[in-house]
Protein backbone atom coordinates (compact mmCIF):
# COMPACT_ATOMS: atom_id res chain seq x y z
CA UNK A 1 0.00 0.00 0.00
CA UNK A 2 1.38 3.39 -0.98
CA UNK A 3 0.93 6.77 0.69
CA UNK A 4 2.26 9.91 -0.96
CA UNK A 5 5.16 11.83 0.63
CA UNK A 6 2.98 14.93 0.75
CA UNK A 7 0.28 13.08 2.70
CA UNK A 8 2.84 11.76 5.19
CA UNK A 9 4.33 15.24 5.67
CA UNK A 10 0.94 16.80 6.31
CA UNK A 11 0.01 14.02 8.74
CA UNK A 12 3.21 14.35 10.77
CA UNK A 13 2.96 18.13 10.79
CA UNK A 14 -0.60 18.03 12.04
CA UNK A 15 0.31 15.57 14.79
CA UNK A 16 3.10 17.92 15.90
CA UNK A 17 0.62 20.81 16.12
CA UNK A 18 -1.77 18.72 18.20
CA UNK A 19 0.95 17.65 20.65
CA UNK A 20 2.15 21.23 21.07
CA UNK A 21 -1.23 22.48 22.33
CA UNK A 22 -1.13 23.15 26.08
CA UNK A 23 -3.17 20.64 28.10
CA UNK A 24 -5.30 23.42 29.64
CA UNK A 25 -6.52 24.44 26.20
CA UNK A 26 -7.22 20.90 25.01
CA UNK A 27 -10.53 20.39 26.85
CA UNK A 28 -12.85 21.48 24.03
CA UNK A 29 -10.36 20.14 21.49
CA UNK A 30 -10.88 16.63 22.88
CA UNK A 31 -14.47 16.84 24.14
CA UNK A 32 -15.82 17.98 20.77
CA UNK A 33 -13.81 15.46 18.79
CA UNK A 34 -15.50 12.74 16.79
CA UNK A 35 -14.21 9.80 14.82
CA UNK A 36 -15.69 7.02 12.77
CA UNK A 37 -14.68 4.09 10.58
CA UNK A 38 -16.76 3.50 7.46
CA UNK A 39 -16.67 0.04 5.90
CA UNK A 40 -17.60 0.28 2.23
CA UNK A 41 -17.97 -2.84 0.08
CA UNK A 42 -18.40 -1.97 -3.61
CA UNK A 43 -19.16 -4.16 -6.63
CA UNK A 44 -19.39 -2.58 -10.07
CA UNK A 45 -20.16 -4.07 -13.47
CA UNK A 46 -20.22 -2.00 -16.65
CA UNK A 47 -21.04 -3.73 -19.97
CA UNK A 48 -19.98 -1.93 -23.15
CA UNK A 49 -22.34 -2.94 -25.95
CA UNK A 50 -21.13 -0.71 -28.79
CA UNK A 51 -18.88 -2.07 -31.53
CA UNK A 52 -16.14 0.54 -31.02
CA UNK A 53 -15.60 -0.32 -27.32
CA UNK A 54 -11.98 -1.10 -26.42
CA UNK A 55 -13.16 -3.68 -23.86
CA UNK A 56 -16.44 -5.56 -23.59
CA UNK A 57 -16.81 -5.33 -19.84
CA UNK A 58 -15.36 -3.58 -16.79
CA UNK A 59 -16.03 -5.49 -13.58
CA UNK A 60 -14.43 -5.11 -10.15
CA UNK A 61 -15.17 -5.79 -6.48
CA UNK A 62 -13.36 -4.06 -3.65
CA UNK A 63 -13.46 -3.36 0.09
CA UNK A 64 -12.78 0.09 1.46
CA UNK A 65 -11.97 1.34 4.96
CA UNK A 66 -12.48 5.07 5.54
CA UNK A 67 -11.22 6.41 8.87
CA UNK A 68 -12.18 10.01 9.70
CA UNK A 69 -11.22 12.05 12.74
CA UNK A 70 -12.39 15.60 13.44
CA UNK A 71 -11.19 17.43 16.53
CA UNK A 72 -12.89 20.23 18.32
CA UNK A 73 -11.29 23.66 18.72
CA UNK A 74 -9.07 24.77 21.55
CA UNK A 75 -10.39 27.39 23.93
CA UNK A 76 -9.53 31.05 23.50
CA UNK A 77 -10.16 33.88 21.06
CA UNK A 78 -8.64 31.88 18.23
CA UNK A 79 -9.38 28.17 18.47
CA UNK A 80 -7.30 25.65 16.55
CA UNK A 81 -7.85 22.02 15.69
CA UNK A 82 -6.92 19.20 13.35
CA UNK A 83 -8.78 16.72 11.16
CA UNK A 84 -7.18 13.50 9.93
CA UNK A 85 -8.15 10.94 7.31
CA UNK A 86 -6.95 7.47 6.41
CA UNK A 87 -8.50 5.78 3.38
CA UNK A 88 -7.54 2.37 2.04
CA UNK A 89 -8.98 -0.01 -0.53
CA UNK A 90 -8.41 -3.73 -1.09
CA UNK A 91 -9.00 -5.64 -4.30
CA UNK A 92 -11.40 -8.53 -3.94
CA UNK A 93 -11.84 -9.29 -7.63
CA UNK A 94 -10.44 -7.70 -10.79
CA UNK A 95 -8.77 -8.84 -13.97
CA UNK A 96 -6.57 -7.42 -16.67
CA UNK A 97 -9.47 -7.46 -19.13
CA UNK A 98 -12.11 -6.21 -16.69
CA UNK A 99 -10.32 -3.41 -14.79
CA UNK A 100 -10.90 0.34 -15.16
CA UNK A 101 -14.21 0.76 -13.31
CA UNK A 102 -12.75 3.58 -11.23
CA UNK A 103 -12.87 1.49 -8.04
CA UNK A 104 -9.17 0.60 -8.12
CA UNK A 105 -5.98 2.02 -9.65
CA UNK A 106 -4.70 0.40 -12.82
CA UNK A 107 -1.02 -0.23 -13.58
CA UNK A 108 0.60 0.08 -16.99
CA UNK A 109 -0.21 -3.58 -17.69
CA UNK A 110 -3.92 -2.84 -17.00
CA UNK A 111 -3.91 -4.81 -13.75
CA UNK A 112 -5.23 -3.47 -10.44
CA UNK A 113 -2.90 -3.62 -7.39
CA UNK A 114 -3.97 -5.66 -4.37
CA UNK A 115 -4.38 -2.51 -2.25
CA UNK A 116 -3.96 1.24 -2.26
CA UNK A 117 -4.61 4.13 0.10
CA UNK A 118 -3.97 7.68 1.17
CA UNK A 119 -3.45 9.72 4.32
CA UNK A 120 -4.59 13.29 4.77
CA UNK A 121 -4.74 15.91 7.47
CA UNK A 122 -6.19 19.38 7.86
CA UNK A 123 -5.18 22.20 10.17
CA UNK A 124 -8.10 24.43 11.12
CA UNK A 125 -8.55 27.68 13.03
CA UNK A 126 -11.70 29.49 14.16
CA UNK A 127 -12.20 33.14 15.05
CA UNK A 128 -15.79 33.97 16.01
CA UNK A 129 -17.88 32.55 13.10
CA UNK A 130 -14.96 32.40 10.67
CA UNK A 131 -13.15 29.13 9.98
CA UNK A 132 -9.93 28.52 8.06
CA UNK A 133 -8.92 25.05 6.87
CA UNK A 134 -5.59 24.18 5.26
CA UNK A 135 -4.44 20.78 4.05
CA UNK A 136 -6.70 17.96 2.85
CA UNK A 137 -10.06 19.29 1.67
CA UNK A 138 -13.27 17.77 0.30
CA UNK A 139 -15.25 20.88 -0.71
CA UNK A 140 -18.94 20.73 -1.59
CA UNK A 141 -19.52 23.92 -3.57
CA UNK A 142 -21.18 24.66 -6.93
CA UNK A 143 -17.78 25.35 -8.52
CA UNK A 144 -16.00 22.32 -7.03
CA UNK A 145 -17.78 19.40 -5.35
CA UNK A 146 -15.54 16.50 -4.37
CA UNK A 147 -16.68 13.27 -6.03
CA UNK A 148 -17.56 10.29 -3.82
CA UNK A 149 -19.22 7.83 -6.19
CA UNK A 150 -16.63 5.03 -5.98
CA UNK A 151 -14.73 3.20 -3.23
CA UNK A 152 -12.74 6.17 -1.87
CA UNK A 153 -13.55 9.89 -2.10
CA UNK A 154 -11.75 12.44 -4.24
CA UNK A 155 -9.64 14.85 -2.17
CA UNK A 156 -7.80 18.13 -2.72
CA UNK A 157 -5.07 20.03 -0.93
CA UNK A 158 -5.41 23.75 -0.45
CA UNK A 159 -6.86 26.50 1.75
CA UNK A 160 -10.55 27.20 2.37
CA UNK A 161 -12.02 30.02 4.47
CA UNK A 162 -15.72 30.02 5.42
CA UNK A 163 -17.45 32.90 7.16
CA UNK A 164 -20.90 32.88 8.79
CA UNK A 165 -20.41 36.12 10.67
CA UNK A 166 -23.65 37.56 9.24
CA UNK A 167 -26.81 35.64 10.03
CA UNK A 168 -28.12 33.55 7.09
CA UNK A 169 -25.07 34.46 4.97
CA UNK A 170 -22.29 32.00 4.16
CA UNK A 171 -19.14 33.23 2.41
CA UNK A 172 -16.45 30.94 0.96
CA UNK A 173 -13.08 31.74 -0.52
CA UNK A 174 -10.04 29.60 -1.18
CA UNK A 175 -7.45 28.05 -3.44
CA UNK A 176 -6.82 24.42 -4.38
CA UNK A 177 -3.42 23.29 -5.61
CA UNK A 178 -3.43 19.49 -5.93
CA UNK A 179 -5.92 16.67 -6.29
CA UNK A 180 -5.99 12.99 -5.35
CA UNK A 181 -8.40 11.02 -7.53
CA UNK A 182 -10.76 8.43 -6.09
CA UNK A 183 -8.61 5.56 -7.45
CA UNK A 184 -5.17 7.11 -6.99
CA UNK A 185 -2.44 7.30 -4.37
CA UNK A 186 -0.77 10.46 -5.66
CA UNK A 187 -1.47 14.15 -5.22
CA UNK A 188 -1.24 15.45 -8.78
CA UNK A 189 -2.03 18.73 -10.55
CA UNK A 190 -5.73 19.52 -10.92
CA UNK A 191 -7.10 18.30 -14.25
CA UNK A 192 -9.80 19.62 -16.54
CA UNK A 193 -12.51 17.16 -17.55
CA UNK A 194 -12.47 15.79 -21.09
CA UNK A 195 -15.86 17.27 -22.07
CA UNK A 196 -17.19 13.73 -22.64
CA UNK A 197 -15.62 13.61 -26.09
CA UNK A 198 -17.92 16.21 -27.69
CA UNK A 199 -16.78 18.61 -30.37
CA UNK A 200 -15.92 22.29 -29.99
CA UNK A 201 -17.43 24.50 -32.67
CA UNK A 202 -14.69 27.11 -32.64
CA UNK A 203 -12.04 24.97 -34.32
CA UNK A 204 -13.97 21.81 -35.23
CA UNK A 205 -11.65 19.75 -33.07
CA UNK A 206 -12.44 17.65 -30.03
CA UNK A 207 -12.26 19.76 -26.88
CA UNK A 208 -10.04 17.06 -25.42
CA UNK A 209 -7.22 18.94 -27.15
CA UNK A 210 -7.97 21.84 -24.78
CA UNK A 211 -7.27 19.88 -21.61
CA UNK A 212 -5.27 21.79 -19.05
CA UNK A 213 -3.78 21.03 -15.68
CA UNK A 214 -3.15 23.57 -12.98
CA UNK A 215 -1.84 24.02 -9.47
CA UNK A 216 -3.96 27.13 -8.98
CA UNK A 217 -7.73 26.78 -8.78
CA UNK A 218 -9.32 29.78 -7.03
CA UNK A 219 -12.92 29.91 -5.84
CA UNK A 220 -15.23 32.29 -4.01
CA UNK A 221 -18.92 32.36 -3.27
CA UNK A 222 -21.76 33.88 -1.27
CA UNK A 223 -24.95 32.05 -0.36
CA UNK A 224 -27.89 33.60 1.48
CA UNK A 225 -30.96 32.06 3.10
CA UNK A 226 -33.88 34.48 3.17
CA UNK A 227 -35.13 33.76 6.68
CA UNK A 228 -38.17 31.48 6.87
CA UNK A 229 -39.36 32.27 3.35
CA UNK A 230 -38.11 28.96 1.91
CA UNK A 231 -35.81 30.85 -0.50
CA UNK A 232 -32.03 30.58 -0.77
CA UNK A 233 -29.82 32.18 -3.41
CA UNK A 234 -26.16 32.04 -4.28
CA UNK A 235 -23.37 33.35 -6.48
CA UNK A 236 -20.11 31.45 -6.96
CA UNK A 237 -16.98 32.17 -8.98
CA UNK A 238 -14.03 29.99 -9.97
CA UNK A 239 -10.84 30.47 -11.96
CA UNK A 240 -9.13 27.34 -13.30
CA UNK A 241 -5.81 28.92 -14.20
CA UNK A 242 -5.06 28.35 -17.86
CA UNK A 243 -8.46 26.90 -18.73
CA UNK A 244 -11.56 28.83 -17.68
CA UNK A 245 -13.35 31.41 -15.55
CA UNK A 246 -16.79 30.44 -14.30
CA UNK A 247 -19.73 32.36 -12.81
CA UNK A 248 -22.64 30.41 -11.27
CA UNK A 249 -25.93 31.88 -10.03
CA UNK A 250 -28.55 29.68 -8.40
CA UNK A 251 -31.74 29.85 -6.41
CA UNK A 252 -33.87 27.30 -4.54
CA UNK A 253 -37.42 28.00 -3.39
CA UNK A 254 -39.63 25.58 -1.48
CA UNK A 255 -43.33 26.36 -1.23
CA UNK A 256 -45.00 24.43 1.58
CA UNK A 257 -48.55 23.83 0.36
CA UNK A 258 -49.65 22.01 3.53
CA UNK A 259 -48.22 19.50 5.99
CA UNK A 260 -48.27 16.81 3.33
CA UNK A 261 -47.39 18.70 0.13
CA UNK A 262 -44.62 20.95 -1.12
CA UNK A 263 -43.32 22.35 -4.39
CA UNK A 264 -39.58 22.90 -4.81
CA UNK A 265 -37.96 24.95 -7.58
CA UNK A 266 -34.20 24.64 -8.19
CA UNK A 267 -32.76 26.98 -10.87
CA UNK A 268 -29.11 27.20 -11.98
CA UNK A 269 -27.19 29.31 -14.50
CA UNK A 270 -23.48 29.11 -15.31
CA UNK A 271 -21.34 31.15 -17.68
CA UNK A 272 -17.90 29.72 -18.44
CA UNK A 273 -15.34 31.61 -20.53
CA UNK A 274 -11.81 30.85 -21.65
CA UNK A 275 -8.61 31.60 -19.80
CA UNK A 276 -5.25 31.65 -21.61
CA UNK A 277 -6.96 31.17 -24.99
CA UNK A 278 -8.20 27.69 -24.12
CA UNK A 279 -11.22 28.09 -26.41
CA UNK A 280 -13.72 27.20 -23.67
CA UNK A 281 -17.04 29.00 -24.11
CA UNK A 282 -20.27 27.76 -22.54
CA UNK A 283 -23.55 28.93 -21.05
CA UNK A 284 -25.57 26.39 -19.10
CA UNK A 285 -29.08 26.74 -17.73
CA UNK A 286 -30.75 23.98 -15.76
CA UNK A 287 -33.68 23.63 -13.45
CA UNK A 288 -35.73 21.08 -11.54
CA UNK A 289 -39.33 21.31 -10.33
CA UNK A 290 -40.21 18.74 -7.64
CA UNK A 291 -43.68 18.12 -6.23
CA UNK A 292 -43.75 16.17 -2.99
CA UNK A 293 -46.95 14.47 -1.88
CA UNK A 294 -46.66 12.42 1.27
CA UNK A 295 -44.07 9.74 0.64
CA UNK A 296 -43.97 10.41 -3.11
CA UNK A 297 -41.87 12.91 -5.07
CA UNK A 298 -42.34 13.77 -8.75
CA UNK A 299 -39.70 15.80 -10.58
CA UNK A 300 -39.30 17.42 -14.00
CA UNK A 301 -35.97 18.89 -15.11
CA UNK A 302 -34.57 20.77 -18.09
CA UNK A 303 -30.99 21.59 -19.07
CA UNK A 304 -29.56 23.48 -22.05
CA UNK A 305 -26.00 24.12 -23.24
CA UNK A 306 -25.03 26.94 -25.60
CA UNK A 307 -21.73 28.39 -26.79
CA UNK A 308 -18.70 26.96 -28.60
CA UNK A 309 -17.99 24.07 -26.18
CA UNK A 310 -19.58 21.88 -23.57
CA UNK A 311 -19.63 22.54 -19.83
CA UNK A 312 -16.19 22.74 -18.18
CA UNK A 313 -15.34 21.47 -14.71
CA UNK A 314 -12.61 19.69 -12.75
CA UNK A 315 -12.18 16.05 -13.71
CA UNK A 316 -14.40 13.63 -11.76
CA UNK A 317 -16.00 16.22 -9.47
CA UNK A 318 -19.81 16.42 -9.34
CA UNK A 319 -20.70 19.26 -11.73
CA UNK A 320 -23.45 21.65 -10.62
CA UNK A 321 -25.96 20.52 -13.24
CA UNK A 322 -29.53 19.28 -12.83
CA UNK A 323 -29.04 16.49 -15.35
CA UNK A 324 -25.71 15.20 -14.10
CA UNK A 325 -26.68 11.64 -13.18
CA UNK A 326 -25.09 8.19 -12.78
CA UNK A 327 -23.12 7.93 -16.04
CA UNK A 328 -23.62 11.05 -18.18
CA UNK A 329 -23.66 14.79 -17.49
CA UNK A 330 -25.73 15.73 -20.61
CA UNK A 331 -23.47 18.76 -21.00
CA UNK A 332 -22.08 18.38 -24.53
CA UNK A 333 -21.91 21.27 -27.00
CA UNK A 334 -25.43 22.61 -27.76
CA UNK A 335 -27.10 19.72 -25.92
CA UNK A 336 -30.66 20.06 -24.63
CA UNK A 337 -32.03 17.50 -22.18
CA UNK A 338 -35.18 16.70 -20.22
CA UNK A 339 -35.51 14.68 -17.01
CA UNK A 340 -38.43 12.88 -15.44
CA UNK A 341 -37.87 11.55 -11.91
CA UNK A 342 -39.86 9.67 -9.28
CA UNK A 343 -38.92 8.94 -5.65
CA UNK A 344 -40.77 6.87 -3.06
CA UNK A 345 -40.16 6.36 0.67
CA UNK A 346 -41.53 2.97 1.68
CA UNK A 347 -42.13 4.20 5.21
CA UNK A 348 -45.55 5.00 3.72
CA UNK A 349 -46.14 1.24 3.45
CA UNK A 350 -44.74 0.49 6.89
CA UNK A 351 -41.18 -0.28 5.70
CA UNK A 352 -38.99 2.56 7.04
CA UNK A 353 -35.46 2.59 5.68
CA UNK A 354 -36.43 1.37 2.20
CA UNK A 355 -36.42 3.91 -0.66
CA UNK A 356 -36.71 3.94 -4.44
CA UNK A 357 -35.52 6.45 -7.05
CA UNK A 358 -36.01 6.14 -10.80
CA UNK A 359 -35.37 8.70 -13.54
CA UNK A 360 -35.07 9.09 -17.29
CA UNK A 361 -33.08 11.77 -19.12
CA UNK A 362 -33.26 12.40 -22.87
CA UNK A 363 -30.62 14.56 -24.58
CA UNK A 364 -30.74 15.90 -28.14
CA UNK A 365 -29.23 18.36 -30.63
CA UNK A 366 -25.62 17.53 -29.68
CA UNK A 367 -23.01 19.18 -31.93
CA UNK A 368 -20.94 16.30 -33.38
CA UNK A 369 -18.67 18.29 -35.70
CA UNK A 370 -18.90 20.37 -38.85
CA UNK A 371 -21.16 18.72 -41.41
CA UNK A 372 -22.14 15.86 -39.09
CA UNK A 373 -25.68 15.07 -38.00
CA UNK A 374 -26.72 16.19 -34.55
CA UNK A 375 -26.38 13.57 -31.82
CA UNK A 376 -28.79 12.15 -29.26
CA UNK A 377 -28.59 10.14 -26.06
CA UNK A 378 -30.71 8.87 -23.19
CA UNK A 379 -30.09 7.36 -19.77
CA UNK A 380 -32.36 5.49 -17.39
CA UNK A 381 -31.37 5.05 -13.70
CA UNK A 382 -32.90 3.13 -10.81
CA UNK A 383 -31.69 3.16 -7.19
CA UNK A 384 -33.06 0.91 -4.46
CA UNK A 385 -31.64 1.46 -0.98
CA UNK A 386 -32.29 0.04 2.47
CA UNK A 387 -30.89 1.07 5.85
CA UNK A 388 -31.50 -1.36 8.72
CA UNK A 389 -33.44 0.45 11.42
CA UNK A 390 -32.77 -1.80 14.44
CA UNK A 391 -31.22 -5.03 15.60
CA UNK A 392 -27.56 -6.08 15.35
CA UNK A 393 -27.29 -4.65 11.81
CA UNK A 394 -28.76 -1.24 12.67
CA UNK A 395 -27.48 1.53 10.32
CA UNK A 396 -26.08 -0.99 7.83
CA UNK A 397 -26.88 0.38 4.37
CA UNK A 398 -27.38 -1.59 1.15
CA UNK A 399 -27.86 0.13 -2.22
CA UNK A 400 -28.30 -1.25 -5.72
CA UNK A 401 -27.79 1.20 -8.60
CA UNK A 402 -28.74 0.27 -12.16
CA UNK A 403 -28.23 2.39 -15.28
CA UNK A 404 -28.77 2.00 -19.01
CA UNK A 405 -27.18 4.46 -21.43
CA UNK A 406 -27.57 4.78 -25.18
CA UNK A 407 -25.46 7.65 -26.48
CA UNK A 408 -23.98 8.87 -29.75
CA UNK A 409 -21.04 10.12 -27.62
CA UNK A 410 -20.42 7.42 -25.00
CA UNK A 411 -21.91 4.41 -26.78
CA UNK A 412 -24.15 1.72 -25.31
CA UNK A 413 -23.54 0.96 -21.63
CA UNK A 414 -25.41 -1.19 -19.10
CA UNK A 415 -24.24 -0.72 -15.52
CA UNK A 416 -24.87 -2.17 -12.06
CA UNK A 417 -23.40 -1.13 -8.73
CA UNK A 418 -23.96 -2.84 -5.39
CA UNK A 419 -22.78 -0.91 -2.34
CA UNK A 420 -22.85 -2.11 1.27
CA UNK A 421 -21.74 0.42 3.87
CA UNK A 422 -21.55 0.58 7.65
CA UNK A 423 -20.05 3.26 9.89
CA UNK A 424 -18.67 2.41 13.31
CA UNK A 425 -18.56 5.40 15.71
CA UNK A 426 -15.20 5.45 17.48
CA UNK A 427 -15.66 8.50 19.70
Amino acid sequence: MKFSPLARSIGLGTLAVALSIPMAAQAAFIEDSKAGLELRNFYMNRDFRHETATQSKAEEWAQGFLLRYESGFTEGTVGVGVDAYGFTGFKLDSGRGTSNTGLLPRDSDKRAPSSYGELGATFKARLSENTLKAGTLMPKLPTVSSGDSRLLPQTFTGVHVNSKEIENLSVDIGRLGRMNQRNSTDNAPILLNGFSGNQGKRNNQSTRTHQRETSKFDFAGVNYTWGDTGLSTGYNFANFDGAYKQHIVNGVYTLQLDNNQSLKTDLRYAKTSEDAKSGIDNKAISGMLTYKLGYNSFGLGYQKMSGDTGYAYIELVDPFLTNYIQIRDFAATDEKSWQARYDYNFAGLGMPGLSLMTRYVKGSDIYMGAGASRGNEWERDTDIAYIFQDGPMKNLGVKWRNATLRSDISGKIDENRLIVSYTIPLM
